[in-house]
């Protein structure tokens, strides 16, 4: 199977702790049906807030926060390991990530 960087984009600051209850209790299901859909999640992480954020930049100039500033942040990644590309959207379509933000998906290199 191939696998997929998955990069999953909420509301800035992106706070897991704060997110709602079924949002997180959704992302526990919505991993057992990946599996049922055919596709396996090798890694999944979610990330600390983007107000913990640091970016080195040109010159190594150091900024607090995300490296982009922008309304919605990246709040976790993946990899997924799906058919092809078009499996792998069929599968995030599926996501509770879509429900407040969005997911955007990658073919792995190698």
């Amino acid at each position: 199977m191939a696998q997929f960087a998955v990069f999953i984009y909420a509301p800035a600051p992106a706070d897991w702790e704060s997110a709602p209850a079924e949002e997180l209790e959704a992302h526990d299901r919505f991993a057992k049906q990946t599996e049922e859909l055919g596709g396996q999640y090798v890694h999944a992480f979610a990330l600390h807030p983007a107000t913990t954020a640091k970016s080195v930049r040109r010159d190594a100039v150091v900024t607090d926060g995300p490296f982009v500033d922008s309304e919605q942040v990246v709040g976790g990644f993946g990899v997924l390991e799906a058919r092809d590309m078009d499996h792998a959207l069929e599968i995030l379509k599926h996501s509770p990530a879509t429900w407040r933000g969005g997911v955007e998906v990658r073919p792995l290199l190698g």
